[in-house]
């Protein structure tokens, strides 16, 4: 297998703790990092793992797994590991998975997964839907919908985000997260295939020809799937679409390589808001 077989690939770093006598990594640990990839591969999928088994009333449960030893990872390689579908049962699932180290596979492997009743485990059914999902991502189709829409319509998914992120997450306090700008922006909101709301944003008019973008929020487990991007290009699609020539944001510092790479540039000093030190940021459109 190759890295191109492969739409996702998991990235990380061996540990000194993964190291054998030999000086190569464990060979106990390779299974570790194939299931380390396979969360990696929910979060692609747009699911939020415990969260959507138990909707669906059941769970994966391993029930083979074969590796192919061909090559030895060391202390501190950068290994990508790939992982993909092959195929479908009644009640599970086929999954191939390779360790790369540059172009160079050191292991494969071969993983059954059985879906089944958490309690007893008795098989259950595969559900179409999971069925469905996974074969759209693995055929490259998106697997995350991002609607614009009024508090209105949006309002409430959109207040459950912000709320668990801003408030719980980060402490800030209610009576500042809350504003009467809500009602008149126009919000974006990302769902998954099971229409789990998982992120969101909106944007306002912040002086003629210049849109201001914020409340962005992306659900913690599904941070770093590319799912805050997408909201915040529909909300810079649709503001281009309105004819602004400028979109600025308040971008917390932590966040700021995030829109570095989207094509915003600092402008000023960091300052304070609700506690956090942020930094305003912008981009022609």
């Amino acid at each position: 297998m190759k890295r191109t077989d492969f739409r996702h690939l998991e990235p990380l770093r061996v540990r000194g703790a993964e190291i054998d006598a030999q000086g190569i990594v464990f060979n106990g640990h390779y299974l570790g990092y194939v299931d380390a990839a396979l969360s990696g591969y929910w979060r692609a999928l747009a699911v939020p793992y415990a969260e959507t088994m138990r909707s669906l009333g059941g769970d994966f449960f391993m029930r083979r797994s074969l590796l192919d030893y061909r090559g030895q990872a060391r202390h501190d390689d950068r290994l990508d590991v790939g992982i993909r579908c092959r195929e479908f049962g009644n009640s599970s699932m086929m999954m191939d998975a390779a360790v790369f180290h540059g172009d160079k596979m050191l292991v494969q492997a071969e993983l059954i997964y059985a879906f089944a009743d958490p309690a007893t485990q008795t098989p259950l059914h595969l559900p179409d839907v999971l069925r469905s999902l996974i074969q759209d991502f693995e055929a490259g189709r998106p697997v995350v919908d991002v609607a614009l829409g009024a508090w209105a319509e949006l309002g409430e998914p959109a207040t459950a985000i912000r709320r668990q992120v801003f408030i719980e997450e980060q402490h800030i306090p209610a009576d500042m997260e809350w504003d009467s700008a809500d009602a008149g922006c126009q919000h974006a909101l990302a769902r998954n295939r099971f229409g789990k709301p998982l992120a969101t944003g909106r944007w306002l008019e912040h002086v003629p020809g210049v849109a201001k973008i914020g409340r962005m929020a992306v659900l913690r487990a599904m941070r770093d799937t590319g799912i805050g991007r997408q909201v915040l290009d529909a909300l810079m699609a649709e503001t281009r679409r309105q004819g602004y020539r400028e979109v600025l944001l308040h971008a917390q510092l932590s966040a700021e390589s995030f829109y570095l790479r989207a094509g915003f540039q600092r402008r000023g000093e960091p300052f304070d808001e609700a506690g956090i030190r942020h930094v305003e940021m912008v981009r022609a459109l």
